[in-house]
């Protein structure tokens, strides 16, 4: 009877083992921001024309596959050297953000495969690096028109990746380093533009400036020659006699008449 029982559990401990391989096969865990793309060994491959499979726990078919992807926005960092459309070396620091089209997911797997990333994205966007900024010269790449390259990076990779299941959202170009000495020369050439863009202001002030107290003297020159052309003998003498009342008015003041002044006006002295 002993002897029996150890013959007696080899099957069953084969069956458990069996078992667990089935089951370990049949499982599949997909994470969050993944998706999985089923592959049947007796059926056709690739399945492309059904959605993929979603993020959880789930059972599969012992003899069939599923390959995970990341379908959440992912970034690639590129550091490239390019030609400007002067023939001069650039290097560009970029981001790529992208992501694979989720119901396209099958379609990437079976066409491009799960190195996409070598094998399709990163030479697009080195393409459009390339053709981009060699439609620039450096002293435009140096001012400022990365945010315009960027843009325009972003457009060419989107139609070399048109068609291709792959989703690119945005492309950042962190630093546009030229060669120092193109740098310096530049960097000089803006410093004299600068200085004469200062210089022609401190002279277009000076002339305004003076054009200002020109005229200004020439206000001041026609309004004597009219005060002076209106104030005759007359006008003087009827003035003078005002005023001769009214400081003869003034509580302040003690008024002695000690004769006549010219034109008959007599003369003030003396106040408190």
């Amino acid at each position: 009877m002993e002897n029996r029982l150890p013959k007696a559990i080899i099957p069953i401990a084969i069956i458990g083992i069996v078992f667990i391989i089935i089951m370990f096969k049949a499982t599949v865990t997909i994470g969050s921001g993944e998706a999985g793309v089923l592959y049947k060994t007796l059926d056709g491959g690739v399945v492309t024309d059904e959605p993929p499979i979603g993020e959880g726990f789930h059972f599969v078919a012992p003899w069939n596959s599923v390959f995970i992807y990341e379908v959440r926005q992912q970034s690639l960092d590129e550091k490239m050297q390019v030609l400007s459309s002067n023939g001069l070396e650039i290097r560009i620091d970029a981001s790529t953000w992208f992501q694979p089209k989720y119901d396209d997911l099958g379609k990437l797997h079976k066409e491009k495969g799960e190195e996409y990333i070598e094998r399709l994205l990163k030479p697009a966007v080195r393409s459009a690096a390339r053709a981009v900024v060699g439609r620039y010269s450096p002293e435009q790449l140096y001012a400022s028109k990365r945010e315009a390259i960027q843009k325009e990076i972003l457009e060419e990779t989107q139609i070399l990746l048109k068609d291709q299941y792959v989703q690119v959202n945005e492309i950042l170009v962190r630093d546009v380093s030229l060669p120092t000495t193109i740098k310096d020369a530049i960097e000089r050439k803006l410093r004299q533009e600068q200085e004469s863009l200062e210089y022609e202001f401190r002279l277009t002030k000076a002339t305004k400036e003076a054009e200002r107290q020109r005229i200004d003297a020439e206000g001041k020159a026609v309004a004597n020659k009219i005060l002076s052309e209106s104030l005759t003998d007359k006008v003087l003498k009827e003035k003078g006699i005002q005023a001769t009342i009214d400081l003869a008015k003034s509580t302040n003041s003690k008024v002695i008449v000690i004769g006549g002044g010219d034109e008959g006006l007599p003369i003030i002295l003396g106040n408190n």
